[in-house]
């Protein structure tokens, strides 16, 4: 089979950590006879600087024509350190959601057994933890409006909206998750103080009447928080906005011991997107010490998109193997890292003997 694939390297660590992406993916190609044609395009810091634009039209275009975009990330200190920049890396990235109509964004979260002592919670709490956040990723406090200054530039407001059919779209997508997995939902909100999470818990109450199959659990935000923390096995699929859903997910990073592991993927409309849920990490650029596996492990699930799940196993058996026999970068070891290029490489030299 032949494959379009897009790929947005980004900002900092993202051109090193989808280059060994990259290689996997032409290693499965090998290994079961496919083809993947994969094309850069510009997102990010790299495209103001080249454009002045963080999403051009041309990589726009590049997504819609492609079968699947591996991203990297977005981010500079440049732009982090001046409050004044009318123009941000990460409008690219909303702005990329938007268009192609990414209102979904998927991220498991599980434990490996050869890491258990590198996450900071003790392995009785973190052992066997296996759950995924289904993100709402277009709507909320991120692309509400009005949102601004004011004259003076001593007040600042952000405006929060949700709309029924958001809801449904975003919960539908969970229930789905939550019927191939244990049957239970959680819809993490904030219900006893916001307009819009009343209208999330009014209008997922109602869904639940129509999949009595499904365990429908609602739990504010902040208890959520703690509960991810405190036992993390509890929870099977979780939903939630915009806002809660980014910072919960970054929380629930903690318990693998790296947010170098995390892969995820955002999917809607058009073509899905996939990349790992770090940032840019800009004091490693260049230096080949950043994890490759969330980024790899994105690559597992963009080749399930395309109904390869074989081929996606064999990436995640990999992954695991390197794990077990740590061949890690220096995020996982304190006695002998390996450099980003040489966990890509290992990996693939496991794919294909």
């Amino acid at each position: 089979m032949n494959y379009k694939i897009a790929v947005l390297p980004g900002d900092g660590i993202g051109p090193e950590i989808t280059t060994e992406a990259v290689k996997v993916l032409k290693a499965i190609g090998e290994k079961f006879n496919h083809t993947f044609e994969f094309t850069e395009a510009l997102i990010g810091a790299v495209a103001i600087d080249q454009t002045g634009n963080p999403f051009p039209d041309e990589t726009l275009d590049l997504c819609k024509k492609s079968d699947a975009v591996l991203f990297g990330a977005i981010g500079d200190p440049k732009y982090d350190n001046d409050p004044n920049a009318k123009i941000r890396p990460e409008q690219g990235l909303l702005k990329m959601r938007k268009d192609l109509g990414l209102y979904a964004n998927i991220r498991p979260v599980t434990t490996f057994p050869s890491l258990i002592d590198k996450s900071p919670l003790r392995a009785d709490i973190v052992e066997g933890v296996n759950f995924v956040v289904i993100r709402e990723l277009t709507g909320g406090i991120y692309f509400g409006e009005p949102r601004g200054r004011s004259e003076d530039g001593k007040t600042a407001f952000d405006t929060s909206v949700y709309s029924v059919n958001e809801i449904e779209r975003i919960t539908d997508l969970a229930i789905t998750y939550a019927k191939k997995r244990n049957k239970k939902l959680t819809v993490v909100d904030k219900a006893n103080v916001l307009a819009t999470s009343r209208l999330w818990r009014e209008t997922t109450q109602k869904m639940a009447e129509n999949n009595k199959d499904i365990e429908f659990e609602y739990m504010f935000v902040d208890n959520a928080s703690m509960q991810l923390i405190q036992n993390p096995r509890a929870f099977d699929v979780m939903v939630t906005e915009n806002m809660f859903g980014d910072i919960l997910t970054d929380e629930a990073s903690v318990i693998t011991g790296s947010l170098g592991l995390l892969p995820s993927a955002s999917v809607g409309l058009l073509t899905s997107v996939f990349e790992p849920i770090h940032g840019s990490y800009p004091q490693a650029k260049g230096l080949n010490i950043a994890n490759p596996v969330a980024t790899i492990l994105s690559a597992a699930m963009l080749l399930e998109s395309l109904d390869l799940q074989t081929e996606a196993n064999v990436i995640k058996d990999a992954v695991n193997s390197s794990l077990e026999q740590q061949i890690v970068t220096e995020d996982l070891s304190k006695h002998k890292a390996y450099s980003t290029s040489d966990v890509g490489d290992w990996i693939v030299e496991e794919i294909i003997t």
